[in-house]
Parts: C-alpha cells; structure tokens; sequence
C-alpha cells in the first residue's frame, strides 16, 4: 500500500483507518493523486457504509436505483424496508457529490394537499396518500414542518367558477378539511390579500425537502444500502451472466440484476441508454422567484396562490413562506432554460437547446403558447411587471419590497402532440435479451416531493411484480 509515496500514503491510511473505511478501499484510493486526508476521508465515505451493514462485493447488487433525489431514495428506502432482512443488495447511483441536488432541493418547499389534479389520476392519489405519509415520517424523524395552510383566491368574477371547481375537485380527490372562504376570511387568515372568494387548505404546509431526502437516505443507509456520489450513469450493458453493467465516463462501474431509474432531468437520456424508447422528451423550465426582503416577510403568514387557468400551460406565480429562515417567496414564473441544469441565462448548453429544439412535440407547444412565453420572458427580465401580477393578490406589494430570490428547474415530459405529459409515468424495459429489466419513472412533475413516499411504495409493488421479488406489498 506505501510503495509509491509510503509518507504521505502511511499517514492517509492511518487516517482511514481510524475511521474505519475498509482496506480495499484505500487501496482503490492511494492508486491515485495524493490528497488531503480529510479528502481521502471524505471520497472513501462514498463507497462505504456502517460495518454492521458492510456487503461482501460492494459493485455487485441485486438492484441498482439511478438518481439519488427524494423519488429515488423513497424508493431505495421502502425497498429495504420490506426486503433488508432478506438479504436484498440495493445501491443508489447519484451523479452529484450530494444527494437530492436539483429538482429535490431547487423547489418551493410546499407539501401539496392534492387539489388541483384530475380525480384519479396518479398524482391526485399520491398526493394524498404522500402528504399523510409526510406527516407520520417527519412526526417520527424529527423533520420540521410548518403546516401553515395555503389560500388559493379568486380575483376576478370570471375566475369564480374555476374556483367553484377546483374545490369540487379536491373534495373528489380526498384532501381533508377543505373549505370555500369569503373576501373576510380572507383577511381573517392573511391581513394584506384581497380576493372574491377562495379556497382554504389548512392541511397544507412547508418543509426543506433536503432534509427529508437526508433522512431518507440515513435510514437506507443504517438498513445496508450503499450511496454511490459522483456516479454518473452513462452506459447499461448486458453481462454474460444476464446482469446489467453500469458505467460512468471514468471507468467506474457496478452490476446488477436490475435497475431502477429516477433521473429527473434526464430521464429520457437514461432510459434511451437502457434501450427504452426516447419519449416522452424531457422540456427543462426554469423558474425564478423574487423574494420579499427581511423588513417585508409578514405582509404573509402562509401560502397564497391563484386559480389556475387552463388557457396557459403552468400554474402561476404566487406567495410562499418557506423554512429557509422565514423567507418569503414570490413566484416561480416558467421560462425555458438553456440548459438541463439551467439555472441561470448565463447557463447554456447546445446540445440540450437542439435536444428540445429539433422535437415536434417541443415547436408544436411553442407555436400554441409563443405569446405566454413571451411575456414570462418580459417579467423574468422586468421586475416591475412581475410583481404586477403579484399586486392583483397584495395590492400594497411595491417592487421596492422585493429582491431577486433563487430558481429551480422543473423537468416536463412533453408529448408528440406538443401537450405536456400531466401524470406521473412509468414504464418497463429490458436491456439485451437477457431477463435483467429497468423500471423507469419518466415523468415526475410536481407534487412528486410531497408524494415520494407514496411513489417509493407504488415503485417497490412493481419491482416486487417486475422483478421476481418475494410479495411484500402494502
């Protein structure tokens, strides 16, 4: 092991070895530039876990989970739930050095009730069904929360009877404790909205959907799952034994009997990698948010949103109180980014641009929506325009009250015909011509944090069906 720099290598594996990273690791590691040791330490804790869960071969595994966001780490999770004791070897397979680095800590950080999506679909259930289990696992955990209620208000008479039917609608779906407000309870709950009538959602709440991810990825961790960072995917072969090999660009690999996708952005990348089909294209829609200065943040108690308008292809901007130091957010409005991971304009990527760019689907909704996005584009640019929207809700908002705030990407699957896939999507392939499969979860849109519970339950029913698990389903 000190052969080649035996100094400064003793002292890494001294290092190491105190903190209990096992030797063939180290050997992986000194075959390479001499670092710091709080670096060796840091790299070798990506490949290892608690000895009491230690796996024999750690790059051979029963199933391996692409994408170490809250979907993905739900699903882990649940899967050694159910199978840990078993014997079950699950690995996650993240691209970042974190986990839960885009669309699982780049959001609002809002558990959704399950109002606005269409009675039984996939979203309207698992919003449900996930906003209770968020509940019971943050109660249990020790993940704060606020549960903080949310207004959703009409302001103007046509918008009445949207508002009439979102209500219905949510009733449809299940979401406890709704109720219709008048313009007083309005002001009875947030002081400086106005509106005609609105829907109360007292069950709704905020949380740092990064901590829940961590959590997640604790207990997967602690039942013997490994967390493999800096893993980027970017080949699946077939082995001669009928497994699949994943590899990264830089010679790291593993195998495994099967695997599991949840890649977000690049969803369709990876189960195009897969031999899965290439649609639905994945669209990457950036949001910005404005945020309320520190003097400013009561003007809100809760969350205010407005009623959808089915003529435009995204919700709406609207007010969010958040767990980020009582931060108050306004926004987010939808503009197309010029890159997967695009959160600024001064991110670019061409390849992404001509991966939406050259897709029917992508032209058929910008020809329908062109003057939509154009004004998104104006109040990205403009502030002033933007909290003019603001202002029909908060008619005392001045941009002087505001500053710029963060932004996230939102990963929209869109179909050929040019409209956005609404529901959560799953789907099976095989790779080769072997009996390894993947399961895919190609479109996740929003409320999929607040419903990665429910989804990391459905995921795991599958894999039990797909895969030829023991039937633990629940």
């Amino acid at each position: 092991l000190f052969s080649t720099n035996s100094t400064a290598h003793a002292a890494m594996f001294s290092t190491l070895f105190r903190q209990g990273v096992r030797a063939h690791t180290v050997s992986v590691l000194l075959s390479g530039p001499t670092l710091s040791a709080a670096s060796y330490v840091r790299a070798a804790s990506l490949t290892t876990v608690p000895a009491k869960h230690a796996q024999k071969n750690t790059r051979e595994f029963d199933i391996a989970i692409v994408g170490g966001g809250l979907v993905g780490l739900a699903t882990a999770r649940e899967l050694l739930l159910r199978h840990g004791a078993d014997g079950l070897r699950v690995c996650v397979l993240e691209k970042e050095s974190k986990i839960a680095q885009h669309q699982s800590s780049h959001n609002s950080g809002v558990i959704h009730a399950g109002i606005y999506y269409a009675p039984g679909s996939q979203r309207a259930k698992l919003c449900v069904e996930g906003m209770a289990r968020t509940y019971e696992f943050c109660d249990k955990y020790k993940v704060p929360y606020d549960k903080c209620g949310k207004l959703i208000v009409a302001v103007t008479a046509e918008e009445l009877p949207r508002l009439k039917a979102l209500y219905e609608r949510g009733k449809q779906n299940g979401v406890p404790n709704l109720r219709m407000v008048t313009p007083r309870e309005i002001q009875q709950i947030e002081p400086h909205i106005r509106g005609l009538a609105g829907i109360y959602s007292p069950e709704t709440g905020i949380i740092d959907w990064e901590k829940v991810a961590i959590e997640m990825c604790r207990q997967f961790k602690e039942a013997g799952g490994q967390v493999k960072l800096n893993f980027e995917a970017n080949g699946f072969d077939e082995t001669s034994d009928g497994k699949i090999s994943i590899r990264t660009a830089f010679g790291q690999s593993v195998s495994a009997q099967n695997v599991i996708t949840c890649a977000g952005l690049y969803s369709d990348r990876v189960a195009a990698l897969t031999g899965g089909q290439s649609d639905p294209l994945i669209a990457p829609f950036r949001g910005d948010f404005l945020k309320l200065k520190d003097e400013y943040t009561h003007l809100v108690n809760g969350l205010v949103y407005p009623v959808p308008n089915p003529a435009f292809p995204f919700l709406g901007v609207h007010f969010t109180k958040t767990m980020k130091n009582g931060e108050v957010w306004l926004g987010p409005n939808a503009v197309l980014a010029t890159a997967r991971e695009g959160y600024s304009w001064t991110k670019i990527n061409l390849a992404d641009i001509w991966s939406y760019v050259q897709h029917k689907g992508f032209r058929k909704l910008v020809f329908k929506h062109w003057k939509f996005g154009v004004g998104e584009f104006y109040r990205d640019v403009v502030m002033s325009a933007f909290v003019e929207n603001l202002k029909a809700y908060m008619p005392t908002l001045s941009t002087s009250h505001t500053e710029r705030g963060p932004s996230g990407v939102r990963a929209q699957a869109l179909a050929e015909d040019g409209s956005l896939v609404e529901d959560f999507v799953f789907e099976t392939n095989r790779v080769g011509t072997g009996s390894a499969q993947v399961i895919h979860v190609r479109n996740a849109p929003s409320p999929a944090a607040t419903a990665s519970l429910a989804i990391g339950r459905v995921i795991a029913n599958r894999a039990e069906e797909t895969f030829k698990l023991p039937n633990k389903a629940h």
